[in-house]
């Protein structure tokens, strides 16, 4: 992809890719150079994808009574797209491209695409079916007997944001085509190439072109088929405001995974202090905070704050480097809207910058976009909890921004009340040997993936675990056959009751 020669993106519905009368173009995140021509559809090109969904039957594609040889179907594609992934040039090729649209430390990128990977092969042959699995119960007479079964919603939607442009879309789809459903699927047009590429090579690997459409472009219009495409059951991923106007537009038939402003409790027991060190820079910083799961806030113990914890981090902070892209530019927030952010924190009573809090220097980063140096503002622990300032406190900054506090024994309280009053309760770390300390912390508090023990982290990859919020009704889930059962199914039972009928039968109406 190069300035002169920018790769032109396409959508896809109705099993065919095809350009739109119009196009934007997207800007290089490292220079500013237009480098992918984005299809750009209008309110008067969406009747096909509306007209897709409505096709769709609410029974599905397929599910445990119709069309069950789709399940294996699946198992040998999921298969087949996880040996494709294992060449070395494939890796490299989604690599490379993530780099390019969410620039990001090799490592970083390469892991995203190893767990997609991971992901396809823990969902081969026969698991697609064995997440559908019915269970029987034994009814109240001779020949009746009740089957609970795991049924596709049929039409549904998807909409998954920039920060992970391959796996949440791919882990999300695949989820979504096993059930049984057919996805309208729509990703962040920053980056919505990447999952064109996915879905083409989906089809290079066997999947039918009519299983999934593709819409790349505006929200808005994507929103306007959404709501006249009435599907049964949308999965969004992102932000908190979008996912609440989403849920209205679409009469509460959603599951969310929003928002995460992500807290890390250290305990009283320091132990592996460098180790921990290392965890809560890589928890804040990695891929330069642009992660729902990035550490939003530190809660740091007395003992780590008189062990040195804050310059510790300072310092492995500092050797953060745009050349090896362990920070980069911020895709949602501009540097003024983030330095204005930490100007504000400043303000608070006992407020001061622990670490960076300026400009990147020597870039060619876009004005659209931010680039800052990974910063740390501590807050005192009772200023954070007044009505004026903790909506200040807790407002995520999906960017390098972090908030840390200092707190004692007889605090841990506050902490915990601190922890009850956010809203979004993604992801959580209580960083803790100590048996009744982490079961206290774990007792009083609700996050949806929380790690506990001396190495917990708020960020992981989640092809080995669930992942997702925690304390709402419209919880999504990623990663698992518990979460792709959420999301992607609902349970229908069937009560099967052939006969005899009871003999004596004399008709009387009671």
């Amino acid at each position: 992809m190069s300035a002169s020669s920018p790769a032109q993106a396409q959508n896809l519905v109705n099993g065919e890719w095809h350009n739109t009368k119009g196009s934007r173009d997207i800007p290089d995140p490292m220079n500013g150079e237009a480098f992918i021509k984005l299809p750009d559809p209008q309110i008067d090109e969406i009747q096909p994808y509306v007209e897709s969904l409505r096709s769709v039957p609410k029974s599905g594609m397929h599910n445990p009574l119709k069309n069950p040889e789709r399940y294996n179907m699946y198992g040998d594609i999921s298969m087949r797209a996880a040996e494709e992934m294992r060449k070395k040039e494939v890796e490299d090729f989604f690599t490379h491209l993530l780099q390019r649209v969410v620039p990001k430390h090799d490592t970083q990128a390469r892991a995203e695409v190893t767990v997609t990977r991971r992901f396809l092969e823990n969902f081969s042959a026969d698991q697609p079916r064995f997440m559908a699995r019915s269970f029987g119960v034994s009814g109240d007479h001779a020949g009746q007997m009740s089957h609970g079964m795991r049924w596709p919603w049929g039409p549904v939607g998807l909409v998954t944001p920039f920060n992970f442009p391959l796996e949440i879309p791919a882990l999300q789809l695949m989820g979504a085509l096993f059930m049984g459903n057919k996805p309208l699927v729509h990703v962040d047009h920053r980056v919505s190439i990447v999952a064109e590429q996915f879905i083409r090579m989906l089809h290079h690997v066997g999947m039918p072109k009519t299983d999934l459409d593709y819409i790349q472009g505006n929200g808005k219009v994507v929103g306007e088929i959404l709501k006249q495409g009435h599907p049964r059951s949308t999965l969004f991923t992102g932000s908190q405001k979008v996912a609440e106007q989403l849920a209205v537009d679409l009469k509460g038939k959603v599951y969310l995974e929003d928002a995460g402003f992500d807290w890390k409790i250290l305990g009283p027991d320091v132990m592996d202090f460098d180790y921990v060190a290392w965890q809560c820079d890589q928890d804040a910083y990695a891929a330069t905070g642009q992660k729902c799961s990035a550490q939003s806030i530190l809660f740091q113990h007395s003992n780590w704050v008189s062990k040195g914890l804050e310059k510790k981090l300072a310092d492995i902070a500092s050797k953060r480097s745009m050349d090896n892209l362990t920070v980069g530019p911020v895709l949602t927030w501009s540097t003024e809207a983030m330095l204005g952010h930490v100007d504000k924190l400043l303000k608070i009573p006992g407020a001061r910058l622990a670490f960076g809090g300026k400009p990147l220097k020597g870039h060619s980063i876009p004005k659209q976009y931010g680039a800052i140096e990974p910063t740390a503002v501590f807050v005192p622990l009772q200023e954070i909890l007044k009505d004026g300032n903790f909506e200040m406190v807790t407002t995520e900054v999906f960017g390098p921004v972090q908030v840390i506090t200092e707190y004692s024994d007889e605090q841990l309280s506050m902490v915990l009340e601190a922890t009850e009053k956010l809203e979004a309760h993604l992801t959580a770390a209580v960083v803790s040997n100590d048996a009744q300390f982490t079961q206290k912390v774990l007792a009083n508090t609700v996050n949806g993936t929380t790690y506990a023990g001396i190495r917990a982290r708020t960020t992981g990859a989640p092809q080995n675990h669930w992942f997702g919020p925690a304390g709402d009704p419209r919880s999504a889930g990623i990663g698992t056959p518990e979460a792709i059962r959420l999301v992607w199914s609902c349970h229908r039972e069937i009560i099967n009751d052939v006969g005899p009928v009871p003999s004596g039968f004399n008709g009387v109406t009671t």
